[in-house]
């Protein structure tokens, strides 16, 4: 059974899909499972945010608000959900770096893949190819 599970998202679709197999998963024991819903921030877009608000904590703020529908979504169905954001160089890092930091923290990792072709993937490597590599707790890849 999972307790504390980290769930990558950036807001897509794929993120979508990838916290409703969270769900199908936990349904038996939703209660007792906290979700750590996880969005990377890079600098560009750290920056384009601050440009946009104006300030770094209202730009928190304005992350917050667009994924509490996400949260709110998790909690009907009884899972406790974190907002948490994680600034880095690029999300696959930002997440690696996350859970080794919070090393026994995580039971589970959850991502969403994009569904790149093998050219793209080649070119530009995706953040569930890299976790998949890297990560060292039970991953889950939702296409």
């Amino acid at each position: 059974m999972f307790s504390k599970i980290l769930l990558a998202t950036d807001g897509s679709e794929y993120a979508k899909r990838a916290m409703e197999q969270t769900i199908k998963m936990i349904a038996p024991y939703s209660d007792q499972v906290t979700v750590d819903l996880v969005y990377c921030i890079d600098g560009d877009q750290s920056k384009a945010d601050i440009l946009k608000y104006g300030d770094s904590q209202i730009a928190d703020v304005k992350r917050k608000e667009m994924f509490a529908s996400s949260i709110d979504y998790l909690e009907q169905y009884e899972v406790t959900a974190n907002a948490l954001f994680l600034h880095g160089e690029s999300p696959a890092k930002a997440i690696l770096k996350h859970v080794k930091a919070n090393e026994g923290q995580y039971d589970c990792v959850v991502v969403g893949s994009r569904g790149r072709n093998e050219f793209q993937t080649l070119v530009l490597g995706s953040v569930s190819h890299k976790l998949a590599k890297y990560v060292d707790v039970p991953l889950l890849i939702v296409k």
